[in-house]
């Protein structure tokens, strides 16, 4: 009889080891993929609030300079809740599918040259020349917001 409580005791410590090794296990994957989930939730918060839309009109004559300067200029307006950077710092230009390095552009804020807030428009002109006589396409990307804008050089 001493023998079975003795071997009874014996495995159900080492059910209980067994248990709380995999409670261990099971408590740190837990915390990990909590982290990841805050992690990826901050970064769609940024996502979802960031949106911006190019008003320039793409029929007349103020969006490309072709006299001398060549250089292309778009009215960007941040129609999101987040303020945008006004240094080219999360904004991503492609003309024609060309990346535009950050210091091929520059952003100026229309009302007073204060921060890209929402509701804020914003001139980027961009130092690029462009063939005559073709449709030309550039593409604004910050923060997961894309919009494209094509027009045509006479």
């Amino acid at each position: 009889m001493a023998g079975d409580s003795v071997s009874t005791l014996i495995l159900f410590i080492a059910a209980m080891l067994v248990a709380a090794g995999v409670a261990g296990t099971l408590v740190t994957n837990v915390n990990e993929i909590s982290n990841s989930v805050d992690t990826k939730s901050g970064e769609m918060t940024d996502k979802i609030e960031t949106d911006i839309e190019i008003i320039s009109d793409p029929g007349s004559g103020a969006v490309y300079n072709s006299d001398g300067a060549e250089n292309i200029t778009l009215l960007v307006k941040n129609t999101g809740q987040k303020t945008l950077a006004t240094d080219g710092t999360g904004l991503d230009i492609l003309v024609n599918g060309s990346y535009v390095s950050s210091d091929e552009f520059a952003i100026t804020v229309q009302d007073g040259g204060g921060p890209w807030r929402d509701g804020t428009v914003a001139a980027i002109e961009i130092d690029r020349s462009l063939a005559t006589g073709e449709e030309h396409r550039v593409q604004v990307t910050t923060n997961g917001a894309k919009e494209v804008f094509e027009f045509y050089v006479p």
